[in-house]
This record gives structure tokens, sequence and C-alpha cells, in this order.
């Protein structure tokens, strides 16, 4: 198969590339590298001749919700417009854990690009995935303070990148299946003890500070909202396996 990784640079998307070259399929990455904007749409079509599925595991480099609800209401318009152009067959697009309930912050973009999926005539399939562990160590990289590491109150169900890269390449592979269940990682978390365990692990300084800010996105990190379903698919790899990797 030829299947095109629109974010197949990113964290995730680099993952969803590897597994479908292992596998052997042909892949195409959707990057401003290989001259295609996803936020314009140029150079789409010409790149999606002849694919049979996408993935789109992209993402904006902010957080916050204007910049997630313009970026994912962009992109995914585009995606789906390019592909119907094109002639694709199946849309494979990685939302998170609670996008749908908690609709703020970075997760009101996600609502936006589940809700353009789904409205949409393209055939597609959607995975929604639990925070991943590289998090702990982008928190470290974005929310020092002087010596202080600033992290909110979060419990989650963590899974690695790797993981969820593998199963995106499983679903392209596939027919698609709408909404499937959620992916998770084996344990339950907390994001501050995360963060301090990454920082003992790779000998970086730095005081974790939890932190629990004010508003709808922050309190749903920390009320249950981003915790898996009882249906949940999980990962094998717990964060203790995946700190002795790095």
């Amino acid at each position: 198969m030829k299947i095109a990784v629109a974010g197949g640079t990113g964290t995730v998307g680099a993952h969803v590339v590897a597994s479908l070259g292992a596998a052997g399929h042909e892949t195409v990455v959707l990057s401003r590298a290989a001259g295609i904007d996803l936020t314009t749409g140029f150079g789409l079509v010409d790149a999606l001749r002849g694919v049979d599925a996408v993935v789109d595991a992209s993402g904006p480099a902010g957080t916050s919700a204007e910049k997630s609800k313009q970026f994912f209401r962009t992109v995914t318009r585009n995606l789906l417009d390019a592909e119907n152009e094109a002639g694709i067959r199946h849309h494979v697009a990685l939302s998170i854990i609670g996008a749908a309930a908690v609709n703020a912050g970075y997760y009101a973009g996600k609502r936006i690009q589940e809700d353009l999926v789904t409205a949409s005539e393209s055939n597609w399939t959607i995975l929604r995935a639990a925070q991943f562990f590289e998090f702990a160590p982008m928190l470290v990289r974005t929310a020092k303070a002087g010596p202080f590491v600033l992290v909110p109150r979060m419990n989650c169900q963590p899974i690695a990148a790797s993981e969820v890269g593998a199963v995106l390449a499983k679903l392209a592979e596939g027919k698609p299946r709408g909404i499937v269940p959620d992916l998770a990682g084996p344990k339950l978390e907390n994001m501050a003890d995360m963060v301090r365990r990454y920082l003992a692990e790779t000998g970086t300084a730095g005081r974790v500070v939890e932190i629990a800010p004010p508003g709808r996105w922050w309190h749903a990190l920390w009320d249950g909202s981003i915790l898996p379903a009882a249906d949940a698919q999980l990962g094998t790899l717990t964060y203790a396996e995946w700190l002795a990797t790095l």
C-alpha cells in the first residue's frame, strides 16, 4: 500500500512512518520539506495521487485554544478536500481521549478535528489516544521558571508514542472503522511524578512544582475527563521501561 502521513516528522508521525516502512508499505510524508503546506493546502492534491490512505498525526506548535482551533480547522479541511479530489479511500485521524467531552483549551481544536472528520463524506477512522510519555520531557523544556519546572496537576494513563504510531499504521492498513476504542498505557500516572522521574533518570536539574491553574481545560486534566474508557486498548510498555531506554 501507499500511505501518506501528515505530521510524519513529529513525535507520533515519525513512528507511523517507521511502522509502515517496516511492514513494507510505501510512505509519503506530507511536510514543508517535501514542498507541501498543510495550512494552505499547497501541493497536497498532487502528493496524494495514487495514495491508498492518509494518516493525520499533525498538530500545532502551541497548546493555546485559539491556535489549536485554527490549526485543526484549517488543516483538517485541507486534507479532506485534497483527499476527495485525489480519490483517497481512507482517512485515519489521531485524536486525544476526552477531546469531545472537554472541548476546551488544546482539546477544543481536537474536537473541531473530530467533528469535521465525522461529518465528511470520506471513509474514516478516529483513534483517541492518551498523553504520550514524551510529554514529560517536553514540559521540562518548555515549562521551566528558573530552577523550577511548573507541571499541571494531571492524572493520566500515558502511552509511548511508538505504540501509538504502530496502532495508527495498522489502522491505515485496514478498512475504515469509525471511532475505535481509546488507546492508553498500562498504568495510571501522575504527571508531576513522571517529570520528577525523568529529571532523576537523565540527571537534569530542576525542582518540580505542581500547579492547578483555573479553567475548564486545566480542571479536566485531573478530574478524570482524560482517562480512557473501560473498553480501551492498552499498550504494554510502562513509563519505567520507557525511561530506561533514554
